[in-house]
């Protein structure tokens, strides 16, 4: 029977900060030995190796390229070191590999094909803000983007905030970065005065803002979260 190699899931850091500061030693064993990598970005998947493990011979990796442009066709190539024995570090763009990331068909196709998964421990900027948040650790749910239709938006704040009180379940979404001040303005502007609101951006890094206020509050403070990864979370008590 053919040895199969191993699917490790690598997570990175979350912005422009040392990864020694972020992530465990074991991430930096794993890409010591791995020179084949899905990758989102090659460019800056190359950056994230070489800070971790800065005597990798860069010559030495074969990357592939998994983004919302790939073709489901190509995942079968993609693992085909696997298949070979080889083993195969996935990783994301930024932070855990398989979270709001299109790694996750990637996974799937591993477990399909019967190859050993190993999940490796990093930041994940949802569990993070969670944490921080002073929300219910118990029972929370990451809603992914919003609508850009301003209409359908609105309505699936008024969901996600009847959910939180109903179900006493923070809710959790993202935005594209540029967006941030935008969604800023609606959230205050849709969502009752007295529901909680924590707003996380550059988790991990020296800029990391944290605050979890009711909506009322956050109508006296300006913040500015242009271009800046950030994770929203809103609960109605």
């Amino acid at each position: 029977m053919k040895l199969l190699g191993k699917l490790y899931l690598i997570p990175t850091t979350m912005g422009e900060s040392d990864p020694m500061d972020v992530l465990p030693q074991t991430v930096k064993r794993s890409i010591d030995f791995i020179d084949h990598y899905i990758v989102e970005n090659e460019k800056t998947a190359r950056k994230s190796i070489k800070a971790v493990s800065p005597e990798k011979k860069q010559s030495e990796l074969i990357l592939f390229t998994l983004n919302k442009r790939t073709e489901a066709s190509e995942h079968l190539d993609f693992i085909k070191p696997l298949l070979e024995g080889k083993n195969v570090g996935l990783m994301s763009e930024a932070g855990c590999p398989g979270v709001a990331d299109p790694g996750a068909v990637i996974v799937k196709l591993a477990h399909e094909k019967g190859i050993q998964v190993v999940p490796l421990v990093g930041p994940s900027s949802i569990l993070l803000a969670m944490m921080a948040s002073g929300m219910n650790g118990q029972s929370f749910t990451f809603n992914g983007y919003l609508p850009i239709d301003k209409d359908e938006k609105k309505s699936a704040l008024k969901h996600f905030e009847k959910l939180s009180q109903d179900k006493n379940q923070s809710q959790i979404f993202i935005e594209t970065p540029y967006r941030n001040n935008k969604l800023v303005e609606d959230i205050l502007q849709i969502v009752n005065p007295s529901t909680h609101l924590c707003i996380a951006t550059d988790i991990t890094l020296p800029t990391e803002f944290i605050k979890t206020m009711r909506v009322a509050d956050w109508k006296k403070l300006k913040v500015d979260l242009h271009n800046r990864p950030t994770i929203f979370i809103i609960h109605k008590m």
